[in-house]
């Protein structure tokens, strides 16, 4: 009997079981977080929706700043001492706040200044944990980590919201603070403890490079791929949407809709559900109907009830936001476990710190712009008329999909051609790029 018949990844594999359960206790966190933090500033110190808007702009716009020269490091480096690095600052980081608090010291400019470092953190554990998780499964097991991955984290977002709301409800929003510091000393725990040890990342003449030609590779080998192109620019716009109304929700639910930190929690808690959906199908739908086609139903149709959340009300009227929330949730996750499949199977080990980084700086890029816009729109049109221009983007950004090359095919491709532009010719550390191991897409 071979290992892959005793039953699932986390059954089987004890380090992937490690990073399952660091992973997800993180994004448990993260979530609290996100309900938290945004309550912190309007509750708390009385913040307009406009700060909040930039306070969510703050949490992504490291992506912007840093993400690039993080994925050479990432190419460069082990990938694990990087996450344990981050995890660990972002403990510090985020118990300081109600530390401060406690000392009077708390103001919007050092809840700014928090985000930003705890931002710029993410993007040093992101980068590396989604290359290193390559390295720790066999390539026909990438697909089932990916899935199960993505579903832990929605379901830890859930939970994760839901809670946040009740802990500033009970605690204060404040001292949820304490509940995401917590979630990041498990995952320095888990981390530590995984037993794999990774092969060092290149020679020294790698380390050595000037860092800009890594970086150029990096930013052409998704602008000159037509596959990893189109993706790569439908995320940054749909996220720029996502982040446009989700900068503003809270603040929509709260003084648009009338409702308490504990019920925003639990509808936002709600919504999220559609994420487990989305993990739960993803591969199923994909293997049944072709991952192209999948992404294409999950990013451009199962989104359109988004147009349901600017006309939620009080009372029976939240379900409106439940409904739309949850469509949208499993399109992103069921269309974030497809590609992370096929980015990790397109592209060759040795770049994916850099494919990553070079996505990211592109797809998240738009999240602090995305919140900004939500903000202002919020504040100049109102929270409503906000949330109908900025929802409408969600399913609309789909259409990049509809007339690109995915239209035509039923399967993303699991490799590159012989002669695919710039997955073909060597990258700046002489390796052939198509050299690597093939692997099967669910």
């Amino acid at each position: 009997m071979s290992p892959r018949t005793r039953g699932g990844l986390l059954r089987r594999h004890r380090d992937f079981r490690l990073l399952w359960c660091g992973e997800t206790t993180g994004k448990f966190g993260a979530s609290v977080t996100g309900v938290a933090l945004p309550l912190v500033a309007a509750s708390t110190l009385h913040a307009g929706t406009f700060p909040v808007g930039v306070l969510s702009a703050c949490a992504w716009l490291p992506w912007l700043i840093v993400s690039l020269p993080v994925g050479v490091w990432v190419d460069r480096f082990r990938r694990r001492p990087i996450m344990l690095a981050a995890a660990a600052v972002s403990l510090v980081l985020f118990a300081s706040v109600p530390v401060v608090s406690w000392f009077g010291g708390l103001s919007m400019a050092f809840l700014l200044v928090i985000t930003v470092l705890t931002g710029t953190a993410a993007v040093f554990f992101q980068t590396a944990y989604s290359a290193y998780l390559p390295s720790l499964l066999e390539a026909a097991d990438q697909p089932e980590g990916n899935s199960k991955l993505q579903g832990s984290a929605s379901v830890a977002q859930i939970v994760g919201r839901g809670t946040g709301g009740l802990i500033a409800q009970l605690a204060g929003a404040v001292n949820a603070m304490f509940a995401n510091a917590a979630t990041f000393l498990l995952s320095l725990l888990c981390l530590a403890a995984i037993r794999h040890r990774e092969p060092r990342a290149g020679g020294a003449e790698r380390r050595h490079r000037p860092m800009v030609s890594d970086v150029r590779a990096g930013l052409r080998l998704v602008a000159g791929d037509r596959w990893l192109r189109t993706l790569t620019l439908f995320g940054a716009v749909s996220n720029l949407a996502l982040m446009g109304y989700q900068s503003i929700l809270v603040v929509f639910l709260v003084r648009g809709i009338g409702l308490g930190p504990g019920t925003v929690g639990t509808l936002i808690a709600a919504a999220g559900a559609g994420g487990v959906v989305g993990a739960f199908v993803a591969r199923r739908v994909a293997g049944r109907i072709g991952t192209a086609r999948a992404t294409l139903l999950f990013e451009l149709g199962v989104p359109v009830p988004a147009l349901l959340i600017p006309l939620t009300t009080g009372g029976a009227g939240t379900l409106l936001y439940v409904t739309g929330g949850f469509c949208v949730s499993a399109g992103v996750v069921a269309g974030n476990v497809i590609k992370a499949g096929f980015q990790q199977s397109y592209c060759p080990p040795h770049l994916l710190g850099r494919l990553t980084a070079s996505t990211a700086f592109l797809n998240y890029g738009t999240l602090p712009v995305g919140a900004l816009l939500g903000g202002t729109l919020g504040s100049v049109l109102g929270l409503r008329e906000a949330m109908w221009i900025t929802t409408a983007g969600v399913p609309l950004a789909g259409l990049i999909l509809f007339f690109s090359p995915l239209r035509g095919i039923r399967d993303l491709p699991a490799s590159p051609p012989p002669r695919s532009g710039t997955l073909v010719p060597q990258d700046p550390g002489g390796e052939p790029i198509s050299d690597r191991p093939s692997a099967q897409r669910a």
